[in-house]
């Protein structure tokens, strides 16, 4: 049986919820860190939804209160929750899911800084599901092949901002869920690593075209 239970879209919200409680790593804005949980979260936001004087862990609990979902892995943008990807990748014994939203108003290039986008906050919010049990260090490995696989897909795209090539956003996050299991290495040299970054890479690579689409004639 999947661990994905469903993807569900609800706009403003963009909802992956699991089939069982699993094990997920991130550094998202509700519930960060690793933690156990059943349920991957997107909150689109307007500017008008967060101006200066609010505090964004503040709003964004309010929200999920109301939805009853605070024990829900959770993170924001202001991109277009509609225009998310998901790409499926098996590999030997290792499936992978990753879902992924994309924005590039606030584009980075890492090691340097630009002055913050005021036409909000892009961001690419990235969800990876694996079906097979890891280790809490593979599940940490896989993170990193994760992260490796979206700014491969960014710098594949070829976005020209001020000081070089774009390789992310300022407010970037991934999300990582796999059940408690035995596997200890998830790697370039593994099933699981090339899983990882052939789902990763297909769906943020699919994401980037679909935001350059919606922002065709307009300049970063």
């Amino acid at each position: 049986m999947s661990l994905i239970a469903s993807i569900d879209l609800d706009a403003p919200w963009l909802s992956v919820r699991l089939a069982k409680t699993a094990q997920i790593v991130s550094w998202a804005v509700n519930r960060p860190g690793l933690v156990q949980a059943d349920q991957i979260l997107w909150r689109e936001v307007k500017n008008q939804d967060l101006p200066l004087d609010v505090d964004p862990n503040q709003w964004l609990g309010a929200q999920l209160k109301v939805r009853n979902s605070t024990a829900a892995v959770t993170m924001l943008t202001s991109c277009d929750i509609r225009n998310y990807c998901v790409a499926e990748a098996k590999v030997e014994d290792a499936m992978v899911t990753a879902i992924v939203t994309v924005g590039l108003s606030n584009a980075e290039r890492v090691g340097a800084r630009v002055a913050m986008s005021k036409a909000g906050w892009g961001t690419i919010n990235l969800a990876v599901i694996i079906e097979q049990g890891l280790t809490e260090w593979a599940l940490y490995e896989a993170m990193s092949i994760a992260t490796e696989a979206r700014t491969t897909a960014v710098l594949d795209a070829q976005i020209a901002i001020q000081t070089g090539r774009a390789t992310g956003t300022g407010t970037d996050c991934v999300a990582v869920a796999a059940p408690h299991g035995d596997l200890c290495y998830s790697g370039l040299h593994t099933a699981l690593g090339e899983a990882i970054g052939k789902a990763v890479y297909r769906s943020s690579t699919e994401a980037i075209a679909l935001w350059r689409k919606s922002r065709a004639g307009q300049a970063f």
